[in-house]
């Protein structure tokens, strides 16, 4: 019998370093991550750029109005939809909708490491999916984003609000609980202090263990 697929969701903190211990992590492992670059073929689809997708994204929702709003488009309509050139009308949950959808079939062909995406969420019921939140102290933070965007620590202090209120907002639009609660992870990691590399051992090794399968 084939070895199950094996699902890894990484939430994170701006500032954090989550998206680089997901890459180092994928990296140890060999398993494919999948983050902002994934969104690619889901904005073809809304044709729009990336960029207005998460604004988009940010914003608060009707999530009734948009789950049938997503069905009507996505679902019976969709090969009319394919054939006619129309595009469908793009809103907080019929974004995250396509993603979700996206995800799921990519998750079923290989091991795969899914940053941020609401991922716990959308695989909340997946025995397989281990769901992790990076977290870090936010003077290490602020000091994080203003070396790799050379900002100011004011400036990097924006970023980081502005950044960490989109996802927050995101996530409670989506799966109706704050991103922060302990409850939705399997582990919940404060990084500070430690490297990107060293994060990312640690977790290949937890990761190893309980799957030991995994080379």
């Amino acid at each position: 019998m084939d070895n199950p697929k094996i699902i890894i969701t990484i939430n994170r903190e701006s500032g954090s370093g989550g998206g680089e211990i997901a890459r180092l992590l994928g990296e140890e492992l060999g398993f494919k991550v999948y983050g902002r670059a994934m969104l690619q073929s889901i904005a073809e689809q809304f044709d729009m750029t990336i960029e207005n997708m998460d604004r988009i994204k940010a914003q608060k929702s009707n999530w009734w109005a948009d789950f049938c709003r997503f069905y009507q488009q996505f679902g019976a309509a969709s090969q009319s939809s394919a054939t006619s050139g129309t595009r469908p009308e793009a809103t907080p949950l019929t974004l995250y909708y396509a993603e979700a959808r996206l995800l799921r079939e990519l998750a079923e062909q290989e091991n795969c490491i899914i940053v941020g995406r609401a991922g716990f969420h959308i695989f909340r019921d997946n025995p397989n999916a281990l769901h992790l939140l990076i977290i870090a102290d936010r003077d290490a933070r602020i000091a994080r984003i203003a070396v790799k965007q050379h900002l100011s620590p004011e400036e990097a202090a924006k970023v980081i609000d502005s950044t960490d209120k989109a996802r927050d907002t995101f996530v409670k639009t989506v799966a109706n609980t704050s991103r922060y609660d302990a409850h939705n992870y399997n582990f919940v990691f404060n990084v500070t202090g430690q490297s990107t590399k060293q994060v990312a051992q640690l977790l290949a090794d937890i990761i190893r263990k309980k799957y030991p399968f995994l080379r």
